[in-house]
């Protein structure tokens, strides 16, 4: 059995994002790429899967759609414990070019379980797991909180609902996983960090298609306006600013 987790690079929270003087793109310069944080818990599990069933799962691969600024990124998943990494090289203006350029590599280089992580925390778009499976033409299984392997059938956990659900599948198959999935990301150790070297990063040709969107203007959200101290004892003020200002009431 092959795992498949799909990564990608984002920007870390304590980045300052700031755009160029067009406009209409994100400035890199100075930007921290880390690697995306629900990415690293599907990747930790993954890694966890095959290590607690030798033999079932045969390899883990990290793919990622990226310029030359992912590797580094992928050479953590290298570290951590991935058993090869690929890079599709290319910088994706949307979801949907994200998505394409993964499933035409997935229809030359089949996973049973493709894993994507819920969203990306850059631009939080939700969208790159359904169409990856919708355009590989093969089961989605969304809020994926849990993946067990046992007498060789991949069982999945999904909390919907204030409910918990256990399902069966078949493969191939697409999960789109969320919180819970793993408690802790690993983290590479030095012999991780000293073998992912010599480990195999494939970097490969984008096939570029026309895009289906296009970016603008990126536009600052207003500041936002200072606190009003309301006297504890002043409970008809604060539900006048509810009601009237806030509007939330």
């Amino acid at each position: 059995m092959k795992i498949a987790v799909c990564i990608s690079n984002v920007p870390d929270t304590t980045t300052r994002i700031k755009t160029d003087a067009t406009g209409q793109k994100i400035d890199l310069n100075g930007v921290q790429w880390v690697l995306n944080p629900w990415d690293e818990l599907a990747l930790t599990r993954a890694i966890e899967l095959k290590e607690q069933n030798t033999g079932l799962v045969s390899e883990v691969i990290a793919v990622m759609a990226a310029s030359a600024a992912g590797e580094a990124t992928l050479r953590k998943a290298l570290a951590v414990g991935a058993d090869r990494a690929v890079r599709i090289d290319t910088d994706p203006a949307d979801s949907f070019e994200a998505a394409r350029e993964l499933a035409y590599y997935f229809e030359a280089h089949w996973a049973d379980i493709i894993f994507t992580g819920i969203e990306s925390s850059d631009f939080n778009g939700l969208a790159v797991g359904p169409m990856l499976a919708t355009l590989l033409k093969i089961h989605l299984i969304p809020g994926v909180s849990g993946v067990f392997l046992e007498n060789g059938q991949v069982l999945v956990q999904q909390e919907v609902d204030g409910m918990s659900i256990r399902l069966k599948t078949h493969q191939p198959v697409v999960m789109v996983v969320q919180k819970g999935i793993a408690i802790v990301p690993k983290i590479p150790a030095m012999r991780g960090i000293m073998t992912a070297r010599t480990k195999p990063l494939e970097v490969l040709s984008p096939r570029k298609e026309a895009l289906q969107t296009e970016v603008t203007a990126f536009e600052p959200l207003p500041p936002k306006a200072a606190a009003k101290m309301i006297d504890a004892e002043d409970a008809p003020r604060l539900i006048e600013l509810l009601r009237n200002e806030a509007k939330v009431i």
